[in-house]
């Protein structure tokens, strides 16, 4: 028989788990923001092109590398992060791919792959280069109609991936061309492994137009002409100002030829003004084209004499808008400016800028300066929007600097305690609509270095980029004269931004490098010519 002391202790024990079944857990799950940091694959060229932005990593495959099989060597992510792929997986990157970071969140990324095949269709006598469709598997070329089509010598061909089978042989195939009217047909069948078994059409047309100019792009000092001309014929380009009688011929040194194809590099050219160019091949010219160079600009308060505030020190004066700005603005809230000016060190004007690295309350901040804006604070960390509006081409950076290279007392998994820290400045341009922040302003890029989302020279929008790295102090008292040039990934994009970056300890974004390191920066130009 169940005493009344039994049932009290059998009641509150189903009390208290009636009462456990009703509690919810309602502590929050930190958000960890979870990025691919590094991918490689098998048949994987250069290194992957990664958008923490779009969350999204875009490879490039070798031509013979099998799209449907692409085996994963590495995924590098967030720390604690795991993904729905990883290494050793093989996945399927004829499409776009979604792979799945989680940790207390889900976070879904793109893995993209390009694989450009190297294709080459030339014939006798034919006129610039051949065109390839891949995606209606065609090709064609053109010869001068007074040519005709009575024999069709193909010279080379190469449809598929190296080593493919074409008509069941490697190199040029026997063919046999159906003749209509002003051009002439035939099929190929192409074969690679067991993942490429294709029919190419492959076209030749009778052509009226036998030399030209297909496109210009006109920088500000510099312009880029491509043309055609007959394959294996003296093609170039003759060019002069709108309004000139005699024409200027582009020397041989500033010409590159791709069968019928060239391109004239153009220098020395002014900036805003018109100018008309021709191709020519042997005796024959073509129509005439024009276009109109760009104009010489420059980057805002580029001698840094214009200043305002105190703490913070802004880089503009008073009326003016900002251009430059720092990712230093914890540091100024208590009276510490990391980036100043020094009129006891200067090329021209009255002052230079100086970037001093040093440790602010607990972090190590690197004296910096960059194109952008300053965003918000994170914690004890920045959010900055680097690009400032732009559309020329410039092709260097110059100026003046001194630097003074300290030994890193703030070290870490970048670069250790002991060892000589390392400036830098960096140029690039990009190009699109730009990364949008949560006020409505776009950016070439948005840095945060709480998370470590840094400025990725690699990435798609990126079209030219050039840096310079100092790896110890520099001589002499005074400031000395820099140059850096830009590498363009193309001669026709346009730009929309430009970064300028420069910082005292290349790694104060992970912030590490040494407290006594400093920098002066004056007279930052843009040059638009080639010498």
């Amino acid at each position: 028989m169940m005493t009344i002391d039994r049932m009290r202790r059998l009641m509150l024990c189903l009390s208290v788990c009636l009462l456990a079944a009703c509690i919810q857990n309602d502590l929050p799950y930190p958000t960890v923001k979870l990025y691919i940091t590094g991918m490689t694959v098998e048949g994987q060229v250069g290194s992957a092109v990664i958008s923490n932005e779009e969350q999204k990593v875009t490879l490039e495959l070798e031509e013979t590398a099998n799209p449907h099989q692409v085996k994963v060597q590495t995924l590098e992510m967030t720390e604690g992060g795991t993904a729905s792929i990883g290494p050793d997986s093989i996945v399927d990157l004829t499409k776009p791919l979604q792979v799945t970071l989680s940790l207390y969140q889900d976070y879904v990324w793109t893995i993209e792959a390009n694989q450009t095949i190297a294709r080459t269709f030339t014939v006798t006598g034919q006129v610039g280069q051949a065109k390839f469709y891949p995606e209606t598997r065609e090709a064609s070329v053109n010869i001068p109609r007074e040519k005709g089509l009575g024999i069709i010598e193909v010279t080379s061909l190469k449809l598929g991936p190296e080593g493919s089978t074409q008509n069941g042989v490697t190199g040029v195939p026997a063919l046999q061309w159906e003749k209509k009217g002003g051009f002439a047909t035939t099929k190929v069948q192409v074969q690679y492994s067991d993942f490429i078994d294709e029919e190419w059409t492959l076209y030749v047309n009778l052509s009226d137009i036998t030399v030209g100019v297909n496109s210009v792009d006109a920088w500000t000092n510099v312009a880029w002409v491509h043309g055609f001309g007959h394959d294996g014929g003296d093609n170039g380009c003759e060019y002069k100002k709108e309004g000139d009688t005699d024409w200027t011929r582009v020397d041989a040194s500033e010409l590159t030829h791709d069968g019928g194809n060239f391109t004239a590099r153009i220098i020395h050219l002014q900036a805003n003004t018109t100018y008309v160019c021709r191709a020519y091949s042997g005796e024959e010219y073509g129509e005439e084209m024009s276009f109109t160079t760009g104009s010489e600009t420059q980057p805002e308060n580029n001698s840094f004499e214009y200043t305002s505030g105190t703490s913070p020190l802004y880089l503009f004066g008073e009326g003016q808008e900002m251009w430059w700005d720092t990712g230093n603005k914890g540091a100024s809230t208590i009276g510490r400016n990391v980036t100043t000016v020094d009129t006891s060190i200067k090329n021209s004007g009255s002052q230079s800028l100086l970037l001093s690295s040093q440790n602010v309350v607990v972090k190590f901040a690197a004296g910096n300066v960059f194109a952008g804006k300053y965003l918000d604070t994170a914690g004890t960390d920045g959010i900055l929007g680097f690009g400032r509006p732009f559309t020329e081409r410039p092709t260097k950076l110059k100026g003046y600097l001194k630097y003074n290279c300290g030994v890193v007392d703030k070290g870490g998994d970048k670069i250790p305690n002991g060892q000589n820290d390392i400036g830098t400045i960096y140029i690039a341009l990009t190009d699109g609509d730009g990364v949008a922040y949560d006020d409505g302003s776009k950016w070439s890029c948005i840095i945060k270095t709480k998370t470590e989302e840094l400025f990725n020279k690699n990435a798609a929008n990126v079209l030219a980029y050039g840096e310079l790295v100092l790896k110890e102090s520099t001589e002499g008292e005074g400031l000395i004269p820099f140059e850096i040039e830009l590498d363009y990934k193309a001669t026709d994009r346009v730009p929309t931004r430009i970064i300028i970056v420069a910082s005292a300890s290349y790694y104060g974004d992970y912030f590490q490098g040494s407290t006594s390191s400093k920098m002066w920066l004056d007279d930052i130009t843009l040059e638009y010519d080639y010498k």
